[in-house]
């Protein structure tokens, strides 16, 4: 089976796929500094053109792991993530409070998709 690596950088890959599946790396919003979490949550749009890139698409997503700074934001995050997921295509889903890689972020979202048909 080919890996085969989507949007590579010096430290890391968007995407990546290997034996059917695309492992998303953990994203956040580029333009964060003062965005609310609702605002930060639309990263999901680059999560969506990640997952078409990659052969995949919503409906496919196996896991998903989202970190939030502060868990009471839950909510907020959770209204922008149910319109987004496909009715009948949720998947398995972990959410966690964690300090994220700078201050600027409340809200990172890793992706688990399947590939193709």
């Amino acid at each position: 089976m080919q890996i085969e690596r989507y949007e590579t950088g010096k430290r890391m890959s968007q995407a990546v796929t290997y034996g059917g599946l695309v492992f998303l790396a953990g994203q956040v919003a580029i333009d964060a500094p003062g965005a609310s979490v609702r605002e930060q949550t639309t990263i999901l749009a680059r999560i969506t053109r990640l997952l078409e890139g990659a052969g995949s698409d919503p409906t496919r997503i196996l896991s998903a792991t989202i970190w939030l700074t502060d868990i009471s934001s839950f909510e907020d995050m959770n209204a922008v993530w149910d319109a987004w997921v496909p009715s009948g295509h949720a998947p398995a889903r972990a959410t966690v409070e964690a300090r994220l890689a700078g201050p600027e972020f409340a809200v990172e979202i890793g992706i688990i998709a399947a590939v193709g048909n």
